[in-house]
């Protein structure tokens, strides 16, 4: 006899839930993006000179092995959050916990003096965000019927836009980057407690609590194509998109001052996010909600993917300020609609609600594998092999092929 922890769930989540759920979201993406967008690539710039490398390879190798530990983390975390009984339920003591250990994080990057220790801050806001995050994505399978997860999934995109806006805000308006690693970590902790302070957590049964082997644990990470095709085609099309919207990003801030010239290339990063955001914001819950509507994924996921892919075309043939506003509001239509309607299709095609923070932790690793390949495909295009032009043209194709691959997928319409 199963818990309903377990149990598919047939009731609608009302609008204060979502919200509550939403805000934590946007809390750890804040605690993410703050440094992502500004704070990392500034240190970088001040701890290149001493290192021997340019500031451009630094980046690329601190952000590479924060996405290693977060490789790890998110299926990590979630496969432990599926096996919890605590009485708080089994998804709330990861949350809390992740979130504390993540303030305390984003304060020791604030005090970093040199690589090292900015490289051992970052892993390790990677690895407790993660926990945070495995827990709080797990829950709308817990708790939300198939048919409205496109609304909800809507919410939770446009709750990681807005991470990344306040994010970026608050580490460009600190003043300065102690204070804006301050500023992240407040926001990343006190965002998640209306969650967990409101709403009790479904808690799952000892009984039906699978037996601690360790050898069959870490098998369990690995879900074979063969056995579940649906699955691993969504999984292949998720780490597609993300990796062309990874390449698009990652040298955001010194494209717009070594390729453009702009005049204020912190400011420019805050100006292009804040349009992304906005045309995001225009079509995350809108294209969700339709897609719930008429019962159907699929079209959703390959034209925002084709859209995707055409707007970052783009911006390889239009290196302007100009070019880069309008990409970056093409790029916010195509990706509110992407990260709504395929966030409801991984969800749809999960093996095991026993195993729904796992399967979704690996169903993340398409997240955070991009963090990892996008430094190593970008870093030798810029430096040696032609270019932010390059570099964008192959972002498109990367972006085609996730556009196509969706169509392999024959469980969902």
């Amino acid at each position: 006899m199963t818990t309903a922890a377990l149990d598919e769930p047939v009731e609608r989540v009302g609008r204060g839930w979502t919200a509550a759920l939403s805000l934590a979201n946007v809390a750890i993406w804040v605690g993410w993006y703050g440094p992502l967008q500004i704070l990392l690539a500034r240190q970088a710039e001040d701890f290149a000179p001493g290192t021997g490398m340019s500031k451009e390879t630094l980046l690329a190798w601190v952000t590479g092995a924060g996405a290693v530990v977060s490789l790890a983390a998110n299926p990590f975390f979630g496969a432990l959050s599926d096996r919890t009984t605590a009485r708080w339920g089994r998804r709330t003591p990861w949350i809390v916990a992740g979130a504390g250990g993540g303030f305390l994080s984003l304060l020791l990057l604030a005090g970093a003096g040199g690589l090292w220790l900015m490289t051992l801050g970052w892993c390790l806001v990677q690895l407790t965000l993660n926990a945070s995050f495995a827990a709080v994505t797990a829950a709308v399978p817990d708790r939300v019927p198939r048919l409205q997860r496109g609304s909800v999934g809507g919410w939770l995109g446009a709750a990681q836009i807005l991470g990344a806006v306040a994010g970026t805000g608050l580490a460009t308006a600190a003043g300065g980057i102690a204070a804006g690693y301050a500023a992240c970590a407040v926001f990343a902790l006190a965002g998640v407690l209306p969650y967990v302070l409101r709403y009790p957590d479904l808690r799952l049964a000892t009984a039906d609590r699978p037996p601690w082997h360790g050898r069959s644990f870490a098998r369990g990470f690995w879900l074979s194509p063969r056995r579940y095709p649906d699955f691993g085609w969504a999984w292949l099309t998720r780490f597609l998109i993300n990796l062309s919207n990874a390449l698009v990003i990652l040298y955001l801030l010194y494209y717009l001052r070594d390729r453009l010239h702009h005049d204020d290339p912190e400011q420019g990063v805050l100006i292009l996010t804040a349009v992304n955001s906005v045309t995001l914001l225009a079509t995350v819950v809108v294209g969700g909600a339709w897609s719930d509507r008429v019962g159907r994924r699929k079209p959703f996921v390959r034209w925002s993917g084709a859209l995707m892919a055409a707007a970052t075309a783009l911006l390889a043939a239009w290196q302007t300020w100009a070019g880069a506003i309008v990409v970056a509001a093409l790029l916010g239509l195509a990706l509110g609609v992407f990260m709504s309607v395929d966030f409801a299709l991984m969800t749809d095609v999960l093996p095991k609600a026993l195993d729904r923070g796992k399967d979704l932790g690996v169903i993340n690793v398409a997240n955070a594998l991009p963090q990892v390949a996008a430094p190593a495909v970008a870093a030798p295009i810029v430096t040696h092999l032609g270019g932010y032009r390059v570099l964008y043209l192959v972002a498109a194709v990367i972006a085609v092929a996730g556009a196509v691959f969706v169509d392999r997928i024959r469980g969902v319409d």
